[in-house]
């Protein structure tokens, strides 16, 4: 018999499917919630929203979802890694690491299906010649189809109010293949990927289902005595639950993303008419009371009807039908494929196991944490399996269905996908919790649009080991990549192979080469402007005056009128060099000449005080060097400047000095840059910074860098800090609205202080603490959580390639070890490079 007598699709026309029998379906593509996302309320609230639309579905409709579950490997991009910077290396080395990494790809599609009221099968006592049509009369009947179309536009519309689920309606081209691309329904024949090309192959159903060279296998949910005894929205998910906290998972999600092979999960929901099904329930009931008497078993199953029968009137469920079932497969490797010129790589299950017999154990284990049976279907699949072809719904075998509410029906339902890549064009590269799988995310730019945040602050709290250095030093070099201007105030040198590897400034002290600047300096194109001018008087005056000395009037006027004449003098005068010397110089012989006209009074400036305080930083003072710099002097255009403030934090004199600078090249860059996305990073500096008196500082910054495109960025390691530090918890914490928290099982019996002082929530809570619970031990990587404002939390990997890791590490041995490499090679990038392939050769 011909292909076309036996298919059952008879048109794809007006973007829907008509079946030879006069069925008429809609077909939806939907993107569902990623995994390990939502909470246990989300779940609840998920659930009733599918409850909700299926309810508008009138009777006789079928309902079908079908979630599609393939082994994919990530394809490295290359041609749009940029190569133009210096740390580029870095990206393609993370390209070169994560191409070919394995993972389970996902499509969601939902079949809504209207079956005409009068179909019938054909038979010899009722032939089509003696029908007047064909089909039944509301299959050409427009305003039924119409208005079929219609509840279809409502039931998306209440679905994705729910804000969990985003439908797109699929058309034509969809459904039916076009030249270039296979359809759906092309697809389900074949079994084909969303990227694979059309291939036709041989359907065979007996001794077992093939299709091509692909064995399939067929487990069912269809006896309500192998499922499970209760169900709901979501299940415990052990893995990542602790004793403080249970994590939240899908009910079905072990059958989803959790199931680790190539599979298809459909689910069905026959809406019936519930009266007949009521009074059909009723009938049987009376059955096995008269029958009651003679059997034990049929005394129960009476109980069990007249327990339907009785919660469905007094809590007005709706009773469906319902069949659930896993479609796998099993082929070739994915080596012997390529071998043979197959599809563009796409991984068959035979690469990652031995075949039908261990896909049959992973579906057993996956329906056992369900606490269901696993029922393999042979005689049945045939009929099963074409059922489940997009537009045949309504040929669904009913003796394979069972009796249930709508209720636990949808508890059956997916409701998760995997992680998605943000769109937005700026972003960071992270890892998909569950393979690793490279995702593009973006926590800065896009939670604005949609308004989850009202500034890119961020707060970063990570005990000591828990990857903090590898998370912040993969921020600022993608960030720098993107072209933003990256400031960071550390203490511990955990950024100077990233600062040499991009070429930025890396300022700290030493007694061989001390820290210098030179604030009186102007760069090409820079004036002497009113926010130039204010940052030199304030250095000036802490410079001259102690904590709790104030300063007159005058004495700031005088100043100021200083620096006018100074700046005058040196536009006359070109050969003199701006610095603190020549500045101190002019004070000694010309503003001195000044104070002898009578033109400013002793009285209201003391010049002889003020030239004696400062007399240390000028030439041949104890710290001459420090603001009389000749190099590294254009900080505004410069886009990478570390700050490492370890060796003089405790320093009286020297650390509020280079604060001052600091604060002053901040300024600078966060109004002089106009439309540059600017990135302040203070690492622990942030303590000595406040304990000098500069907490006001740090207020004004995380109040208005947000107005000027920047991202000012605390980091603290011991929760204690946050706890006691009213700069932390006043200044900070509530001006952040992105927090990433990384490790923090030890803190896990404190945590309730912790989320009270940083608002978070129970399912906040419950993600945190879940955090490295159970890592791939076959790789090296942290987990960390962004939390987004308020209900958009999530966790991704932190796993790098060995070029990355070198460059970040903070193991002094291998600090050590990689500056050996970078003087041996001749510079930082080729002497990674070098180290990393020495131990890649050695099996590392």
């Amino acid at each position: 018999m011909e292909a076309f007598n036996l298919l059952p699709v008879y048109k794809v026309e007006n973007d829907c499917i008509i079946s030879m029998q006069g069925d008429v379906t809609v077909a939806f593509k939907l993107s569902l919630p990623e995994i390990f996302s939502l909470s246990t309320a989300e779940y609840e609230a998920y659930h009733q929203g599918w409850v909700k639309a299926i309810r508008l579905l009138p009777v006789h409709s079928v309902f079908h979802k079908q979630d599609w579950f393939m082994q994919d490997r990530y394809r490295a991009d290359f041609e749009n890694v940029e190569r133009s910077a210096a740390s580029g290396f870095l990206s393609r080395s993370s390209e070169r690491f994560f191409n070919e990494r394995e993972f389970l790809s996902h499509e969601c599609f939902v079949f809504l299906t209207k079956k005409p009221a009068g179909r019938k099968l054909s038979s010899s006592a009722y032939s089509n010649i003696l029908r007047k049509s064909i089909v039944p009369p509301s299959s050409i009947d427009r305003s039924l189809v119409s208005d079929f179309i219609d509840v279809c536009g409502q039931f998306r519309q209440v679905l994705e109010d729910t804000g969990f689920v985003r439908m797109e309606g699929l058309g034509n081209d969809d459904l039916a293949s076009t030249a270039n691309a296979a359809g759906l329904i092309e697809r389900y024949c074949f079994l084909l990927g969303k990227d694979e090309a059309s291939m036709i192959g041989d359907i065979q159903v007996k001794d077992g289902l093939k299709v091509g060279d692909k064995h399939l296998q067929l487990f069912t949910f269809a006896d309500t005595v192998d499922l499970p005894s209760l169900c709901g929205s979501r299940i415990n998910y052990d893995k990542y639950s602790s004793d403080r906290t249970k994590f939240s998972l899908g009910f079905a999600t072990p059958l989803g993303q959790l199931l680790d092979c190539n599979h298809i999960y459909n689910q069905y929901v026959f809406i019936g008419d519930a009266q007949l099904t009521l009074k059909r329930l009723e009938a049987k009931k009376l059955r096995l009371q008269s029958l009651s008497g003679y059997s034990r078993e049929n005394a129960i199953s009476r109980d069990a009807v007249n327990d339907f029968l009785n919660e469905a009137i007094a809590a007005q469920r709706l009773p469906v039908k319902a069949h659930f079932n896993v479609l796998t497969w099993t082929g070739e490797s994915v080596e012997s494929r390529n071998r043979a010129g197959g599809s563009r790589g796409r991984l068959e299950v035979g690469s990652r196991s031995s075949g039908a017999a261990e896909v049959k154990n992973m579906v057993s284990a996956a329906m056992a944490k369900m606490d269901a049976i696993a029922k393999l279907e042979t005689a049945g699949a045939p009929q099963v399996w074409f059922a489940g072809l997009p537009g045949n719904e309504a040929d669904f075998p009913m003796n394979d269905t069972f009796d249930t509410f709508l209720e636990q029906a949808t508890c059956f339902f997916n409701q998760e996908s995997s992680y998605q890549s943000s769109l937005s064009p700026f972003g960071i590269r992270f890892g998909d919790r569950l393979s690793g799988r490279p995702v593009h995310v973006d926590i800065s730019d896009e939670p604005m649009r949609l308004g989850w945040i009202t500034n890119r602050s961020k707060f970063v709290c990570s005990p000591s080991g828990a990857g903090k250095s590898f998370l912040l030093n993969h921020m600022l070099r993608s960030y720098y990549e993107q072209g933003a201007h990256c400031v960071v105030v550390d203490i511990g040198h955990s950024y100077r192979g990233l600062c040499d590897l991009v070429g930025g400034y890396y300022f700290t002290y030493t007694e061989e080469n001390p820290v210098s600047f030179n604030p009186f300096f102007l760069g090409d194109g820079e004036v002497l402007d009113t926010e130039k001018r204010e940052s030199i008087k304030t250095l000036l005056l802490a410079l001259w005056k102690k904590d709790e000395e104030g300063y007159r009037r005058s004495e700031y006027v005088a100043i100021s009128n200083a620096l006018t004449m100074y700046y005058a003098f040196l536009d006359s005068n070109a050969d003199v060099f701006p610095c603190f010397n020549s500045f101190y110089e002019f004070l000694m012989s010309e503003y001195l000449q000044v104070l002898e006209d009578g033109k400013v009074k002793e009285k209201d400036f003391d010049v002889s005080n003020f030239l004696y305080v400062l007399n240390p930083y000028y030439h041949g003072g104890e710290f001459d060097y420090l603001l009389n710099a000749k190099q590294n002097l254009d900080m505004l255009h410069e886009r990478f400047v570390v700050f490492e403030l370890d060796n003089i934090k405790d320093h009286p004199i020297l650390f509020p000095v280079v604060t001052l600078v600091i604060m002053e090249m901040i300024l600078s860059k966060m109004r002089k840059l106009k439309g540059v996305r600017k990135v302040v990073l203070i690492e622990e500096a942030w303590k000595a910074i406040a304990r000098q008196g500069m907490a006001e500082y740090v207020q004004y910054l995380f109040k208005t860098m947000r107005k000027f495109f920047g991202e000012p960025i605390v980091v603290t390691q011991e929760i204690e800090d946050v706890i006691s530090s009213p700069i932390v918890k006043n200044a900070i914490i509530n001006n952040s609205d992105c927090k990433i928290l990384l490790d923090q099982s030890k803190y896990q019996n404190k945590f309730d202080q912790i989320q009270e002082l940083l608002g978070l929530t129970e399912k906040d809570k419950a993600l945190i603490l879940s955090l490295n619970k159970a890592n791939d031990p076959k790789r090296k990587y942290k987990e960390c959580a962004v939390i987004l404002g308020s209900g958009h939390t999530k966790v991704y990997r932190v796993e790098v390639s060995l070029e990355e890791y070198y460059t970040y590490t903070t193991e002094e041995k291998e600090k050590v070890l990689v500056q050996e490499y970078a003087a041996r090679f001749g510079g930082m990038q080729k002497g990674i490079e070098a180290l990393a392939e020495e131990i890649r050769s050695r099996g590392g």
